[in-house]
């Protein structure tokens, strides 16, 4: 893209940086944890425990893809996607939580018979910054913001299996999945409680 600026009696033409490397957006974040890892590790032989990471890690990252999500770092145990990185339709939040409610009944389908994991999920919809080149699985630290760590803070605060969201993802999917508000949580470094809800299912066709 050229830009013209007249001066004086001549015209200088720069050429504006493109594509833009970061930009601020707003996404959909998803957290997703096992409950117990610590125990369930120690508990089994290290070959079983390599199968289980390939299964787990597998199954979360094909359905996050199906839902249009970029998984963007693992920790751990933990993964983080973002949805509505590359651009937004107006829907991202509602398929992360779409993505959240899906990883459990597929890790059960998933898993060996006599395997039982229980996955926590935040999920949380706020302004970042991001890094577009970064934006791809794997990208790690491609975006920036506070609603990384709320959707972390949510996944600890979600029931063994359950979908918790924030308020500005309970906005963004009202009307399309069923939710029922929990206690507020208590966030260090914030003045204020966050409300959060769960979310128990799709919402029945009107």
């Amino acid at each position: 893209m050229l830009i013209t600026t007249p001066v004086g009696s001549r015209e200088a033409v720069t050429v504006a940086r493109w594509p833009v490397p970061e930009e601020r957006r707003t996404v959909t974040v998803l957290f997703a944890d096992i409950v117990g890892s610590t125990g369930l590790v120690e508990r089994l032989d290290p070959e079983d425990v390599r199968a289980l990471q390939q299964a787990y890690f597998g199954t979360v990252a094909a359905v996050l893809r199906r839902w249009h999500g970029v998984v963007e770092k693992y920790v751990g145990d933990a993964v983080m996607a973002l949805f509505g990185a590359h651009g937004s339709d107006g829907f991202d939040a509602y398929r992360g939580v779409r993505a959240g409610l899906e990883i459990q009944a597929a890790l059960d389908r998933r898993l060996p018979a006599g395997t039982r994991l229980r996955i926590r999920v935040g999920v949380a919809t706020g302004e970042v910054l991001v890094d577009l080149a970064g934006t791809r699985d794997g990208g790690h630290g491609a975006a920036s913001g506070a609603v990384i760590t709320t959707a972390a803070r949510l996944q600890e605060y979600a029931p063994p299996g359950g979908v918790v969201v924030c308020a500005a993802t309970r906005r963004a999917v009202a009307g399309l999945v069923e939710q029922r508000p929990l206690a507020a949580m208590a966030v260090a470094g914030k003045a204020q409680p966050l409300d959060v809800w769960r979310v128990t299912g799709v919402a029945r066709r009107r």
